[in-house]
């Protein structure tokens, strides 16, 4: 049973999100009503100052609960431009890519390649030249094929390549199935239970091109509770302690991925990340001691919780359609093209009215994408002041996994990046025009 009443404190699911005087929706201090008039919908909107403090949690709260060597790594993959990785490197944070593409971008952001690990299953041969020869860090090699071809390529420059072996522990954090990770049966990594993890560490130290420096493990997204990663941390340092014991080697680094949850809705809790992060450290120097080893360096890979909300997406309503005794649809300029998420796995998202914020929630709609598919949702059974053609609908918490999964579905232009700080706003990312769409036609 959905309460109609009016929502709007309880909407408001961050202290960057706000109503202005006029019954506007604000965002980073700017009205989003403005801000739609100015530069079109549908419209991407990031939160610079956000993104930062966000970093700056995450290097903090690591530094302390870690030591000095401890580094985190944005996770490209959730929001990846040029100017995020200029943000990135003026913050001082490391970062990982998931492919040669994101690795250009970063590489012509001027992003420092010896702080960029390079992750994926199935890296090409292309890939692995592209990356060696782009000065990556390192490798975070997920099978024995990999780790045989990066040394061939490292061979033929005459180099040793750093990496890290990826390392699936047989966590299950009750996420969902879709972005759970760390269980034996995943696509990433090789299990410790069955034996497969202890052999790639024998063949990766065997190997004359290949300096393995530790080990990866990412046990899933979207997880609220932070025993997940503590046990991820005991069974990754178990397994440091066991490949010292056998192999006589001494890790040097352990990355415990990303994962923490951020609120897309008003029953989601609030996580403190700086608390997670010093509880996890607790547990790692305890278990060190227990081991009898030593601490290694701790690396972090945190993408949703640095951007999710700093970001927003605005949209036009349009068609309102009521079909009697089953549901109102409300639909808009944009949907999964620029937003597959809901359509992918059914990702909760909190909506508004950004220009009647104010206004009571009387309606229960549909919000529809403009998309030729009946699967094309934004969210179901969200309560709206009734909707009115050219009302400004608002999703908020968009910062992550939106921008980066967009597509020209339906041969529609991506929407623009606009980034605000403090005052200003200014365009990241330019909207796509029609002549984008047929640039590469032949």
């Amino acid at each position: 049973m959905i309460d109609l009443m009016n929502k709007t404190d309880s909407r408001l699911l961050s202290d960057n999100v706000n109503i202005n005087g006029e019954g506007h929706l604000t965002f980073a201090g700017h009205d989003t009503v403005a801000l739609a008039k100015e530069h079109g919908t549908p419209l991407y909107l990031l939160d610079e100052k956000r993104i930062r403090e966000r970093c700056r949690t995450y290097k903090n709260a690591m530094r302390e609960a870690f030591g000095e060597g401890s580094q985190p790594l944005f996770a490209s993959k959730s929001l990846s431009f040029r100017r995020i990785y200029e943000i990135m490197a003026e913050e001082g944070m490391g970062t990982d890519i998931v492919s040669a593409g994101e690795l250009h971008t970063a590489k012509i952001a001027g992003f420092p390649m010896e702080n960029a690990y390079f992750h994926g299953n199935n890296k090409t041969d292309e890939d692995i030249a592209f990356a060696i020869d782009s000065g990556i860090g390192y490798f975070v090699c997920d099978n024995i094929e990999e780790l045989r071809a990066i040394d061939r390529a490292a061979a033929e420059r005459g180099t040793v390549q750093n990496i890290l072996l990826r390392i699936t522990p047989g966590i299950d954090p009750h996420t969902l199935a879709k972005i759970n990770t760390g269980k034996v049966d995943s696509k990433f990594g090789a299990a410790i239970e069955t034996g497969q993890a202890a052999k790639i560490t024998g063949q990766a130290l065997a190997l004359p091109c290949i300096k393995l420096c530790g080990f990866h493990c990412h046990i899933g997204s979207q997880i609220f509770e932070v025993e997940p990663f503590l046990d991820a941390a005991r069974i990754m340092l178990s397994f440091a302690a066991e490949m010292q014991s056998i192999y006589g080697f001494v890790t040097e680094k352990i990355n415990l991925g990303g994962g923490m949850g951020v609120r897309y809705l008003p029953e989601h809790p609030a996580i403190d990340y700086a608390k997670n992060i010093a509880e996890i450290g607790r547990v790692i120097k305890d278990t060190c001691a227990e081991l009898g080893i030593e601490q290694p360096d701790i690396l972090m890979e945190p993408g949703r919780s640095i951007v999710a909300d700093a970001g927003m997406t605005l949209y036009t309503a349009g068609t309102l359609k009521e079909i009697s005794g089953f549901r109102t649809y409300v639909s808009v300029d944009g949907g999964m093209a620029d937003n597959p998420r809901y359509a992918l796995y059914e990702a909760p998202y909190t909506v508004m009215l950004a220009n009647r914020a104010t206004e009571k929630c009387d309606t229960v709609c549909t919000v529809a994408g403009r998309c030729c598919e009946s699967g094309d949702l934004i969210q179901e059974g969200v309560a709206l002041p009734r909707p009115r053609r050219g009302d400004t609908v608002a999703v908020l918490t968009t910062g992550a996994y939106n921008f980066s999964m967009a597509s020209n579905y339906n041969r529609l232009p991506r929407p623009p990046v606009v980034m605000l700080d403090g005052d200003r706003c200014y365009v990241a990312v330019r909207r796509e025009t029609f002549e984008d769409l047929v640039r590469n036609d032949m």
